[in-house]
């Protein structure tokens, strides 16, 4: 039982992280997901948005780090 404790509590704190992560990127990144690749089409009673140049980007970002990560961590 312990463990399932450990990892909520690991799952929580990731959590909270990547949500101030993102709260940070968008105000000190405004720009993120008003790039040229991000489709948005409106229409009389919709409106559709999907940001894919925005994805791209920070998935390729996102490996980078990891990559760093794993690799420091492996020595």
């Amino acid at each position: 039982m312990s463990d399932l404790a450990r990892v909520l509590i690991v799952m929580g704190v990731a959590m909270t992280l990547i949500g101030l992560l993102i709260l940070l990127a968008l105000r000190y990144l405004p720009w993120l997901g008003n790039l040229p690749g991000d489709f948005s089409y409106e229409g009389e009673n919709y409106r559709f948005y999907f940001p894919l140049a925005t994805i791209l980007l920070v998935s390729i970002v996102a490996t980078i780090i990891l990559n760093i990560i794993i690799r420091v961590f492996r020595r």
